[in-house]
């Protein structure tokens, strides 16, 4: 939706910006995606458009917002993960719950696999890039936000250790910056969780070296004030990555490459058609509901 609410007149150098911004986002758009605005900045720097620079990130989010303001850019295509209302859902009639359900009836087709698994992610800002995949495969998935709180980290080796008490092998998937915390992270989750009493394995599918190699996303200094940074450094470098610089559609390929080495496909369409059938149960009463309510009603006199 492009909606004017203030009159702008931009500079052709910002009219240039605005037409580039609006071609990265048409393409994501079509694929599915929507991006946030680092996102969106660490596309202008991959693409040679501007320098990796913070007053340029600053510059950038300023044009996109007047522009977004003139109804020269789409309101749907740049989106705050961080901030959303939450609330009750609500129905106008039985109905209408009926056909929700029925469309949104879904078993637990991790429930008789070998391996159980969940992807997390560092950074809350990019949940919605690994949304997609995840619910494809019916996986459960969150933002860390940073190290994990101990209290959510407690949870989760409990989770995890009923998966294993049921036969299952839990696996963690990770995701985060390759920076001297974002690394560590991955060390910290495998630590705590074993500390907790779950045998589960933490693998970090990304941000690694070798994607940095192979896709050369935008470097940022490593930072010294990092308790880490020493250690870091000797490894790696003094430079660091983000993980918002990386192609969504990468990741979200990247993300079912790996939840579908551990899958057992045949147990999978089993569980699948199994539940297809049952949905369409639940179809067949939401488009019969007048015929079941006269029945309940006849039932109950």
């Amino acid at each position: 939706m492009r909606i004017p609410y203030l009159p702008k007149t931009f500079s052709s150098a910002h009219l240039d910006l605005i037409r580039t911004a609006d071609d990265i986002c048409r393409e994501y758009a079509a694929q599915g995606f929507d991006l946030t605005l680092r996102q969106l900045y660490y596309q202008f720097v991959a693409r040679g458009y501007i320098a990796n620079k913070q007053t340029e990130y600053k510059r950038l989010g300023s044009v996109i917002n007047d522009a977004r303001l003139a109804g020269e850019l789409d309101w749907d295509h740049i989106v705050d993960r961080t901030r959303n209302l939450r609330g009750l859902s609500h129905w106008t009639n039985p109905e209408q719950i009926i056909r929700s359900v029925a469309h949104g009836y879904r078993t637990e087709l991790w429930a008789n696999q070998p391996n159980r698994v969940e992807v997390w992610i560092e950074k809350d800002a990019l949940v919605g890039v690994i949304t997609g995949v995840c619910q494809r495969n019916d996986v459960n998935y969150f933002s860390c936000r940073g190290y994990t709180s101990q209290s959510e980290l407690w949870s989760a080796a409990m989770r995890l250790s009923r998966y294993e008490h049921h036969g299952q092998k839990p696996i963690v998937v990770h995701l985060g910056d390759h920076d001297p915390s974002g690394v560590d992270m991955t060390r910290d989750i495998q630590d705590r969780l074993n500390l907790f009493g779950s045998t589960a394995e933490v693998r970090r599918i990304a941000l690694n070296m070798p994607q940095v190699e192979q896709y050369n996303p935008p470097p940022n200094p490593a930072k010294l004030t990092d308790s880490r940074a020493t250690g870091y450094i000797s490894l790696f470098g003094r430079s660091s990555w983000e993980l918002d610089a990386l192609e969504p559609t990468m990741l979200d390929g990247l993300l079912e490459t790996e939840i579908r080495s551990w899958r057992d496909d045949d147990q999978w369409e089993r569980d699948l058609a199994a539940m297809e059938h049952e949905r369409e149960l639940l179809t067949a009463v939401s488009a019969r509901w007048p015929e079941v309510k006269r029945l309940i009603a006849d039932d109950a006199t």
